[in-house]
């Protein structure tokens, strides 16, 4: 098993900060009983964090000690692991395009995959899923457009609207025109009604 364990630790030095390890991708190591038990053993000496059902990462030294990766880091490498899409909610695009004072409290995070937290450190981050046309344009500008009329909701989004027209770049207005069709009716309404007058 220590021979595992040091394969493991060795196969963690040499990954970027934040960036996960997952039990699957340590099957050429051992059996998946003894990745997954060597893993958990790891976690409880507190040389790797258990982040979610076979996710691992390595804790950041510092002069202060050791710390959790950023929780942006962590995501961004989970979404290119796994092959989901994730970005973050209705509520943080909305506060990053200036439409809220409210900063949420939670760190939560739309994805493709399934409804899931994973725990870096002191830090529960919540996936949720979420349709399909939510996570459209990704992390782009119109994708945090969509995102936060989403959150907002039919009632509060033409008002949102109206401070946006002006903010947005022509490639953010065509890129919403374009995946309008994926959107409910009242917000392919709006925004159409943002673009074309």
């Amino acid at each position: 098993m220590e021979r595992i364990a040091e394969s493991i630790m060795n196969v963690a030095t040499t990954l970027p900060e934040g960036v996960p390890l997952a039990a699957k991708g340590l099957l050429h190591l051992g059996s998946r009983a003894a990745v997954d038990q060597t893993l958990s053993r790891l976690a409880a000496r507190g040389e790797l964090i258990r982040a979610g059902r076979g996710i691992y990462l390595r804790p950041v030294q510092t002069r202060f000690g050791p710390r959790s990766p950023s929780a942006e880091q962590a995501i961004e490498a989970l979404a290119v692991q796994r092959g989901e899409t994730i970005v973050p909610s209705g509520a943080a695009a909305a506060n990053a395009l200036g439409l809220t004072t409210q900063v949420p409290v939670k760190s939560v995070y739309l994805t493709s995959g399934r409804s899931r937290v994973l725990n870096l450190g002191r830090q529960a981050v919540e996936l949720r899923h979420a349709p399909r046309w939510q996570l459209a344009l990704g992390s782009k500008t119109s994708g945090q457009v969509v995102r936060a009329l989403a959150w907002l909701g039919p009632d509060e989004a033409p008002k949102a609207l109206q401070i946006l027209r002006s903010k947005l770049t022509e490639t953010a207005k065509t890129e919403l025109v374009s995946a309008a069709p994926q959107f409910p009716t009242w917000l392919a309404r709006l925004v159409g009604e943002m673009v074309h007058g």
